[in-house]
């Protein structure tokens, strides 16, 4: 019943009709700020809560003129990740009835649910009527709304797709991987990697090759950081994720479901990864700071070459991989380890909704809002705001059509996806990687195909990108590996492992097991960093007996029969989704 509800509701947002704003006397009106036709006459800032983002304050640069030029307003990022982490920030703006006028959150254990009980989000059903974004997404919007008990249009998900849920998401590199500085891997022979075992040796080796030759011992083969912490220590899950696994609470399941695990069994492979940092950081390879720096000084330290190993694409290339960097041969490539099987994320024909936004029933100029929200969703707002994720920026900054195919401009080449290249004025000046949107809220997958090109959202999938990326860093990995992209080496040699894509999140869950999650999560994280800096190895394992019987003593077990049930719901629903999802959207019609 609820499902044709919102059904009705949908349709009659896609009707034309004279009403607009938010009805209802328990919803704030749209303000006298001009919010109407896209006629914004007063300027506002925007509060944005953002779970996702690493930055907080005022976006800045060009994104933001592109915000200011086309509502009026600025954006003010108010990022947990950046306050000290964790459920703080969340919890005490929420207990003021006020988490922000636009909210992005992780809507896990019934987080939206218990944002629209709360009266903490707004019912845009109205505010959307006639737009795009429920024309072109309505499956989607509708899937996510049917995961909250009352009517309305309270949210919309993130990574929607008409790609088939078993094809990958990533487009030409995967989410996770073993990737190192390939010039120095290069100069040690290209060594063969069997295991994590060899891997740390062969770090070992270019740790030292590198401090020879930049004459300097600040270069380590590995940094770590704490903004991301949450069920466990989020650095730690990562060489997890090559192995086929991905979190769900406490447990790490196998993309396939042949597999789930604790991850405080002395045999995880969360507690091998715990002892593989251990044993880096024994050979003096782990940064030192690693323990009290943020993602920005971690990150940073890719651009100046100062760390080696770097689990995601998206940081070490994106930083480090400049058009000058690779025609001298260095950057971030993909080394195999032959016995991973590497994780990768299916495409979700209706959305990933463990990823939301919302509009703040306390918003300011809810329409104009909304407005913005259905822009996000549009092939240039896609474009824009998801620079970052390897989407094309500004048309006649960083692409152009040409003989009806895109390619990246002379700007483009060089700035693109994240250098710090200097902005031209009328586009809002600065530097492009400071400039680019903070949001970190993937709307639509990136490899969905744009309508305005007929190409893709990545740019590094374009045609004209492949036969022109022919620096010496590329060709030298690509005659070694036998491919031209690491997706294709990967699917080549049998080393990736799709989840395919589904609408599933963890629901509400009781609030004992909520309180025992939570003390549990901080003597996990807490005793996973110092098994990590452990003197030795005889108080490396004090510290993981202390996390087992710590967690153990609080209810741990409890908790994790909860997740076990949740990680096979999700497995459930993911099969459901290949199979009702077999083929793209566009294929089918």
């Amino acid at each position: 019943m609820k499902k044709k509800i919102l059904s009705v509701l949908l349709c009659m947002a896609m009707m034309s009709s004279a009403l607009t704003g938010c009805g209802g006397d328990d919803k704030k009106e749209a303000s006298n700020k001009g919010s109407k036709d896209g006629n914004y006459e007063e300027f506002i800032t925007v509060d944005v809560f953002d779970a996702f983002a690493n930055y907080q304050g005022i976006q800045s640069g060009w994104f933001a003129k592109v915000v200011k030029d086309k509502f009026n307003m600025e954006l003010n990022i108010i990022a947990p990740n950046v306050a000290g982490g964790g459920d703080t920030l969340y919890q005490t703006r929420s207990a003021a009835g006020d988490l922000g006028d636009l909210v992005l959150i992780g809507n896990t254990g019934g987080a939206l649910q218990d944002c629209v009980t709360s009266g903490l989000l707004m019912d845009c059903t109205e505010l959307m009527e006639g737009k795009d974004i429920v024309s072109d997404y309505s499956e989607a919007i509708e899937e996510t709304n049917n995961l909250v008990s009352e009517e309305g249009m309270w949210a919309f998900p993130n990574m929607v797709s008409s790609n088939a849920a078993t094809e990958a998401s990533e487009a030409l590199e995967p989410t996770f991987g073993p990737y190192i500085r390939w010039d120095y891997y290069a100069e040690l022979g290209y060594p063969e990697m069997a295991d994590m075992n060899d891997f740390l040796d062969v770090l070992e080796d270019m740790q030292a090759l590198a401090r020879e030759k930049e004459g300097t011992d600040d270069i380590y083969a590995m940094s770590f950081f704490k903004d991301w912490d949450a069920t466990m220590m989020n650095n730690a899950k990562q060489p997890a994720c090559m192995y086929g696994f991905d979190e769900i609470g406490f447990v790490l399941a196998k993309a396939d479901g042949s597999e789930y695990q604790s991850i405080v069994d002395e045999d995880s492979i969360y507690v091998d990864v715990l002892e593989f940092f251990y044993e880096a950081n024994q050979r003096g390879l782990v940064d030192p700071d690693s323990s009290t720096q943020n993602y920005d000084t971690w990150s940073t330290k890719y651009t100046n070459g100062k760390t080696l190993y770097c689990p995601w694409p998206w940081v070490g290339q994106s930083m480090y991989n400049t058009a000058e960097n690779k025609a001298a041969g260095k950057g971030f490539m993909f080394a195999p380890v032959k016995d991973m099987k590497i994780f990768s994320y299916g495409c979700c024909p209706v959305g990933n909704t463990q990823k939301v936004i919302a509009i703040g029933s306390q918003a300011e100029d809810p329409q104009r809002l909304a407005d913005f929200i259905d822009w996000l969703y549009s092939p240039e707002g896609v474009e824009i705001n998801q620079a970052s994720n390897n989407c094309a920026g500004p048309e006649g900054l960083c692409w152009e059509m040409v003989d009806g195919k895109p390619v990246k401009t002379e700007f483009g080449e060089k700035a693109l996806p994240t250098n710090d290249v200097e902005v031209p004025e009328e586009w809002g000046g600065g530097s492009w990687k400071d400039g680019i949107s903070t949001l970190n809220f993937e709307c639509v997958s990136r490899t969905d195909i744009n309508p305005k090109t007929g190409a893709t959202y990545d740019w590094s999938m374009w045609e004209s990108t492949i036969s022109n990326t022919t620096s010496p860093l590329e060709e030298d990995w690509r005659a070694h590996m036998g491919a031209n992209t690491t997706m294709e080496y990967l699917e080549n040699n049998d080393m990736i492992l799709v989840a395919p894509g589904s609408s599933y999140t963890t629901p509400e869950e009781d609030s004992s097991i909520q309180t025992v999650r939570g003390q549990c999560k901080a003597a996990v994280v807490d005793n996973s960093w110092k098994m990590i800096f452990a003197k030795d190895k005889a108080e490396f394992d004090k510290y993981l007996t202390e996390m087992r019987e710590t967690t153990e003593g609080l209810g741990f077990e409890d908790v994790l029969e909860v997740d076990m049930q949740h990680a096979k719901d999700q497995d459930a629903a993911r099969k459901a989704s290949a199979e009702e999802f077999s083929t793209a959207k566009n294929v089918e019609e």
